[in-house]
């Protein structure tokens, strides 16, 4: 089965990012505005049990967060993608870090880039107009995150909850 690793933003900061999405995301409908810590990944029932046990202690020993979004940008000229940049704050690029160690998937296809994807697939000259308009606004977005959840995807494409992992919660 194929599992990821989010933090899902408050509601606020998934409103302002479901208000491009909807016309803009082609995934809308299969998962809500995230931050990808770990990129998805195969794993069977044993490895499931060893890395739920690995994501409690990394959560363990976690401190919550600033997430900090100011502005927009983009994966141009790579895709078309246009995201809420998340900005980097040492803590998160520290959890990415520890998400790839130990008995965990340690697989990267991309460098770590927080970010909330507002906008992909888009043609070139939807790309421009959407990303020339967005860029020269600002965004105040700002939350602490105390959390993050192992997701699973399910046959028809749609990801969901498999556990939720709060920082400095030691569970058994």
């Amino acid at each position: 089965m194929r599992y990821g690793i989010a933090i899902f933003p408050e509601k606020k900061i998934q409103d302002t990012a479901n208000s491009y999405r909807k016309r803009y995301d082609p995934h809308y409908a299969l998962i809500p505005p995230h931050l990808t810590l770990k990129e998805p990944f195969e794993a069977n029932e044993d490895d499931l049990k060893q890395i739920v046990g690995e994501l409690r202690k990394v959560a363990a020993e976690t401190k919550p967060f600033p997430l900090q979004i100011h502005k927009v940008s983009s994966f141009s000229p790579v895709t078309n993608t246009i995201y809420l940049k998340v900005e980097p704050v040492d803590e998160l690029l520290k959890l990415n870090e520890r998400l790839h160690t130990g008995n965990l998937p340690q697989e990267k296809t991309y460098t770590f880039v927080p970010h909330i994807t507002i906008a992909q697939k888009l043609s070139h000259d939807e790309y421009s107009d959407v990303f020339g308009s967005l860029k020269m606004q600002s965004f105040d977005l700002e939350q602490t995150v105390d959390r993050f959840q192992l997701m699973y995807q399910l046959e028809n494409g749609a990801w969901t909850v498999f556990e939720t992992f709060t920082f400095g919660e030691e569970k058994n």
